[in-house]
C-alpha cells in the first residue's frame, strides 16, 4: 500500500522546503485546519536527528502563530496521531467556543451545530502571516 502523505497531498500549499509542506487542508466545519507534514516518511518525532525534530517543531509553532494571527481562534490544538496514516505530521486546528465540538476534540461527537468562522482568502493570508513570521 502506498503512503498518501509521501507525495504532496490535497491541499493548499502555504509553503514548502526539502523538508516538509504546511498545507490548508478541507475539514468541513474547521477551516483554518492545518497539517505540517514532514516529507521523508518517518513514523515518529524519535525518528528524526535533532536538527529536524527541532526544524519540524520550529514549523508547528510557526503555523501556529499564523493561524492565531489570522483568525484569532479561541483555543489551538496540536495532535500528531498518525494511527491512520503512520507518515509523521502534525495538525494544526483552531478551535472556537461555538464550533461544534467544542471543549471535545472534533474527531468526538459534535454538540451543535457550529458556527462559521470561514475566511476570504485564508490561504492568501496565512501564507503571508507565515512569510511574515519565517522573516522577522
Amino acid at each position: 500500500m502506498t503512503c498518501p502523505l509521501c507525495t504532496l497531498p490535497a491541499g493548499e500549499l502555504l509553503y514548502e522546503d526539502t523538508q516538509l509542506w504546511v498545507l490548508l487542508v478541507e475539514e468541513a466545519g474547521y477551516p483554518g485546519f492545518c497539517r505540517v507534514i514532514w516529507k521523508q516518511h518517518v513514523r515518529e518525532m524519535s525518528d528524526l536527528d535533532p536538527a529536524d525534530s527541532h526544524h519540524l517543531l520550529n514549523w508547528v509553532i510557526l503555523t501556529e502563530k499564523a493561524v492565531r494571527a489570522v483568525m484569532q481562534p479561541d483555543k489551538i490544538n496540536l495532535a500528531s496521531l498518525g494511527n491512520v496514516v503512520p507518515h509523521l505530521h502534525w495538525h494544526v486546528i483552531p478551535r472556537f467556543a461555538d464550533d461544534a465540538h467544542f471543549p471535545s476534540p472534533i474527531w468526538a461527537s459534535p454538540q451543535r451545530e457550529g458556527a462559521n468562522h470561514d475566511l476570504p482568502q485564508l490561504a492568501s493570508l496565512l501564507r503571508a502571516a507565515l512569510q511574515k513570521l519565517q522573516a522577522d
